[in-house]
């Protein structure tokens, strides 16, 4: 049996960053642009707690702290932006606070990051009893990125369906 809860953040006034996709071709996002980014994440757990809970969400300042430090007020720019030095000497210049990061920038990859920072504290803070299964970025009403933690399939994890045909 799985239980499961969600924790939202930034839904109230979003976390203001700042970012640019410079390979975009197709839009306006190879300019830098902000967002209001707001965070929802699911938690699982097999059992619940002494209080009957997935997660105490009293217990996961750290987590709103790595959101805030990250994405609120903050530029957010990937390592490999060719731009990367100007956004640096813009920081150095006290006119940004600048957050690099090493694999991309973007909605997806902003989920990605909080997924992964909100599955080690939770694991952390439950002694391995709960986990993050999934972290849903929004940009703004019309958009958003999901990044949900499952295995991927493999040829020998699908069911083969007696005429051939895969399941």
């Amino acid at each position: 049996m799985a239980y499961y809860s969600t924790k939202t953040y930034g839904h109230e006034r979003g976390l203001s960053a700042a970012f640019r996709q410079p390979r975009a071709t197709h839009s306006h996002c190879s300019l830098l642009h902000g967002y209001a980014l707001s965070f929802s994440f699911e938690f699982k757990a097999n059992r619940l707690d002494d209080k009957n809970w997935v997660v105490d969400f009293g217990g996961l300042k750290e987590l709103k702290d790595w959101l805030e430090d990250n994405f609120d007020h903050k530029t957010a720019v990937d390592a490999t932006d060719p731009q990367v030095g100007l956004f640096i000497q813009m920081e150095e210049a006290g006119m940004i606070e600048l957050r690099v990061f090493d694999d991309g920038v973007g909605c997806e990859k902003f989920a990605y990051y909080a997924w992964r920072a909100a599955d080690v504290i939770v694991r952390d803070m439950t002694d391995g009893r709960c986990i993050c299964t999934q972290c849903e970025v929004r940009e703004h009403g019309a958009n958003s990125a999901i990044y949900r933690h499952e295995p991927m399939l493999t040829t020998t994890s699908v069911d083969v369906i007696p005429n051939g045909v895969n399941a």
